[in-house]
């Protein structure tokens, strides 16, 4: 680099991707209080609009090249906001087909891989995300959007069904997930990075 030349200026903070993000967290709260109210049809329109943003948000950083370490921090925890704060409030409405476990199985991996992540993050170590936890957020969402579906549609089995396989599947895959990140841990703390 030339002695002239500047370092490139780093994106704003405020930009139109980490609107987005504070926009889905609002749409995340607006989403909590559908639930409360049993307004199934309306969380599958906000829920869609909120799972959008999130693609939204990380393509127009990349593309416009304003990723920002807020952004890189703040996507991800709106994420688990949004996602974890849903199950929590569907596990009080028994025909969301969720046991307490399930739902504690969900918040605990997202606290525990988080908390992981940062500690990590800060010792300079590489933690990004692996298939199986991008699969995760797939099917958390997929999940989600079969439980509103369901309870709109009591009386079809069908929803029922899927509403069931898509959460076992969730599950699973949100296990697998968690494992896999505790490993990548205990192997870079192994390291001494």
């Amino acid at each position: 680099m030339n002695v002239s030349e500047k370092p490139p200026k780093p994106p704003p903070i405020l930009n139109i991707a980490n609107y987005l993000t504070t926009g889905r967290l609002a749409l995340g709260i607006v989403l909590f209080v559908l639930i409360e109210h049993h307004e199934w049809l309306v969380c599958i329109f906000v829920f869609a609009v909120a799972a959008f943003t999130d693609w939204l948000d990380g393509y127009i950083a990349r593309t416009h090249d304003i990723t920002s370490k807020l952004g890189r921090n703040l996507d991800p925890l709106v994420d688990k906001v949004v996602i974890c704060g849903a199950y929590i409030f569907l596990m009080k409405h028994p025909e969301a087909g969720l046991a307490p476990w399930m739902v504690v199985t969900v918040v605990s991996r997202e606290f525990i891989i988080t908390g992981l992540r940062s500690y990590l993050e800060n010792l300079g170590a590489n933690f990004e995300s692996e298939f199986l936890g991008k699969l995760k957020m797939v099917l958390q969402c997929a999940a989600l959007f079969a439980i509103f579906l369901a309870l709109y549609e009591e009386n079809l089995d069908a929803f029922m069904w899927m509403r069931d396989i898509l959460v076992w599947a969730m599950l699973i895959v949100t296990a697998l997930s968690g494992l896999q990140y505790l490993w990548k841990a205990f192997s870079l703390l192994n390291k001494e990075i």
